[in-house]
């Protein structure tokens, strides 16, 4: 395969509810859609699905946008390549910048894919016909607007419900979600706003007698051993997300023993192609995972499901229906989930039709180099 040309195309859905974490709400997402043309005429997708604001990461969708355009772009036209990986090592001196990597590599494996004329989810060695499908839940106004949240999504199948905290909104949601729903399997993600106090430690060990399947990244980023030392002082597992973003941090994660879980973003990760090897990592450290989101759109949404499939992620994963985010995606037929299951594509490449009319009517840029439609 060869590339002959790269499309980029900043594109702004609108979320069909608001969405908040523990640093910051929003109502409508900007992401950058990649899109490659070989030589053939054969086209792959990718999405990078940063964030507009250096909230959850230090990447922004600026930040990714020029990455893209100086130092990705320039290394992959006219590029030849057997295989994604092989890609991939023509911007490994880029460092960091993983979200912008991850959209390119993610085109790299749907072209693959595509060429090859078999499912992605085959490509990548998966082998489920369907996934298990978890929401993610933001801060609400109130705790009855959570429960309503909650039992919406739980009256539509799905497997795992996980719910946003912070600081004064943590033990009491929780406490009601559980009450009101007793065997639903509940998670919570702090997304690592809790500083590593007495306080800290006595709330998450509250949040133990909950029955919990996981709290996923407490603490900063980069803080291993305060997660280790929580760690050792809970039943429920800690599930690291932020603090992960290259394959050494998996070892260092095991080594301490700062989490029992991990979440694999491909975006946090750089792509498909680290994403498959941290699967495998955390496989050989007995280390189970899940795939976690970043509200993308199809495209991206796409991938997380073809990864899921892989025989280690044993969790439900964030690959909820695209209707829960967006009332029309861009793709087609949308990203559907029945009693909490999504079935994997079959179909060649990402296994959707991506809609490129519609993505051009939600653009607010875009940037084409060497051949294009």
């Amino acid at each position: 395969m060869k590339i002959v040309g790269v499309s980029l195309f900043v594109t702004r859905l609108p979320l069909v509810h608001g969405f908040e974490t523990s640093s910051h709400r929003k109502s409508h997402l900007d992401h950058i859609l990649v899109r490659f043309t070989d030589e053939s005429g054969a086209e792959g997708w990718g999405e990078i699905a940063s964030a507009t604001d250096p909230f959850y990461s230090s990447e922004t969708v600026d930040t990714a946008l020029l990455v893209a355009k100086k130092y990705i772009v320039p290394a992959i036209v006219g590029v030849e390549f057997e295989t994604p990986a092989q890609l991939a090592t023509t911007w490994a001196r880029v460092r960091g910048h993983e979200f912008a990597k991850a959209g390119f590599d993610m085109a790299a494996w749907s072209l693959y894919s595509t060429v090859r004329n078999e499912p992605l989810a085959t490509s990548l060695g998966g082998t489920r016909t369907e996934v298990a499908a978890g929401v993610s839940l933001g801060i609400e106004a109130s705790i009855d607007a959570l429960l309503e949240e909650v039992s919406r999504h739980v009256d539509a199948g799905y497997r795992r419900v996980k719910l946003k905290i912070k600081p004064g909104w943590d033990l009491e949601p929780v406490r009601a979600v559980r009450a009101a729903f007793p065997d639903q399997d509940v998670h919570v993600d702090a997304n690592g706003i809790y500083s590593d106090t007495d306080a800290t430690t006595a709330l998450m060990r509250s949040l133990d007698e909950f029955g919990l399947s996981m709290i996923e990244q407490p603490y900063a980023p980069r803080n291993f051993v305060a997660h280790a030392t929580l760690q050792a002082r809970l039943d429920t597992p800690i599930c690291l997300d932020e603090a992960v973003v290259d394959l050494d941090d998996i070892g260092t994660m095991v080594a301490l023993g700062a989490g029992k879980i991990l979440n694999i973003k491909v975006s946090r990760m750089g792509g498909l192609t680290v994403a498959l090897a941290a699967h495998d990592l955390a496989r050989d450290a007995g280390i189970p995972v899940w795939c976690g989101g970043m509200h993308e759109f199809g495209i991206g949404r796409a991938a997380n499901v073809a990864l899921s499939s892989l025989a280690n992620f044993s969790y439900p994963s964030d690959v909820s229906a695209s209707e829960k985010y967006y009332e029309k995606d861009v793709i087609s037929p949308p990203v559907t989930a029945e009693d909490g299951m999504v079935t994997v594509p079959v179909a060649a490449g990402l296994g959707y039709t991506v809609l490129p009319d519609w993505i051009a009517t939600n653009t607010i840029s875009h940037e084409h180099y060497g051949v294009h439609a």
